[in-house]
């Protein structure tokens, strides 16, 4: 799978389109970038690759999405 290039995946093709997605659209550094998609296949966050899965911005994107979900 790849993530950049001529060869890129669909699926990274969709996360780092720039038209789509203005904010959290571009190519990809490194491998380890992370993206935060909403259930309705929005892209809500990216997280380049230094952010861990736990970091509290990660923690703190993924709560807020999902208090966005409560109804």
């Amino acid at each position: 799978m790849s993530v950049k290039g001529e060869d890129i995946t669909p699926l990274y093709q969709f996360l780092t389109d720039k038209t789509l997605h203005p904010q959290t659209g571009g190519e990809i550094q490194w491998n380890f970038t992370k993206f935060l998609v909403g259930p309705d296949g929005h892209v809500l966050a990216r997280f380049e690759p230094a952010a861990t899965p736990d970091s509290p911005e990660v923690i703190s994107a993924i709560e807020r999405a999902l208090a966005s979900l409560k109804p």
